[in-house]
């Protein structure tokens, strides 16, 4: 990856989006970068806590297994998203596995970078604070739709969760421009694929929802509307 380009991919990244071309340049010759293919892993859940990544170019998801043994999708990172500086800050290990969903170009950044650069700008000190709040709101939601016993309201606040970062809307209604697959609907809810396929098909002949041909969801007016 060119250089320039890293610095143009570095400030699309909400922690450094306050920060100068200069400033960009001097990160960028601290930092390793590393190519994934897809289905690799980039973090495992016991990894050391030495290191967090940016992605630059790519997507990956975050992946916890239960002790039954279930696998869910806690979140999905994209290009200018980054994981793993909560374990720079209380030296605990993520009890998650991170996994390239498509082809990946991530920024490395060790521990030692990561704390000069909270010490000596003050403007990423500040968007961190602002991304961790957000995230720990974040979490609060997807804590309240684990607890709804109703698949239906599961998959429903899933889509709108999603809406909020991935949606774009139309005249037709809201898309959602991210690729899911039934199965990932599932582990992000902790539903069987099954009762997803269900719930979807019946939403798909209310009209309530359309599948596109990219395989987009589209949340049509109806959406809303949904009770249980």
């Amino acid at each position: 990856m060119k250089e320039e380009y890293t610095i143009e991919s570095l400030k699309k990244v909400a922690l450094f989006f306050s920060l100068t071309s200069d400033e960009l340049r001097q990160i960028r010759g601290k930092i390793v970068i590393k190519s994934f293919k897809k289905n690799r892993v980039i973090l495992h859940e016991e990894n050391t806590n030495e290191f967090m990544y940016i992605i630059l170019d790519g997507e990956a998801k975050v992946v916890q297994t239960t002790d039954e043994g279930k696998k869910i999708i806690m979140t999905v990172h994209r290009s200018g998203e980054f994981f793993g500086e909560l374990s720079l800050i209380d030296g605990k290990t993520a009890p998650a596995t991170i996994l390239t969903t498509k082809d990946s170009v991530i920024a490395i950044i060790s521990k030692n970078v990561f704390y000069s650069l909270l010490l000596s700008q003050n403007k990423v000190l500040e968007n961190l604070l602002h991304i961790l709040s957000s995230r720990l709101r974040e979490s609060w939601k997807k804590i309240h739709l684990l607890n709804f016993n109703n698949a239906s309201q599961r998959i429903k606040m899933l889509l709108l969760m999603l809406s909020e970062d991935y949606g774009k809307k139309t005249a037709e209604g809201t898309t959602l421009h991210i690729k899911l697959i039934h199965q990932d609907i599932a582990d992000m809810t902790g539903l069987t694929r099954e009762t997803v396929t269900r719930v979807l098909d019946k939403w798909k002949k209310g009209g309530e929802i359309k599948i596109l041909r990219n395989k987009s969801i589209l949340l049509c007016p109806e959406f809303e509307s949904i009770s249980f």
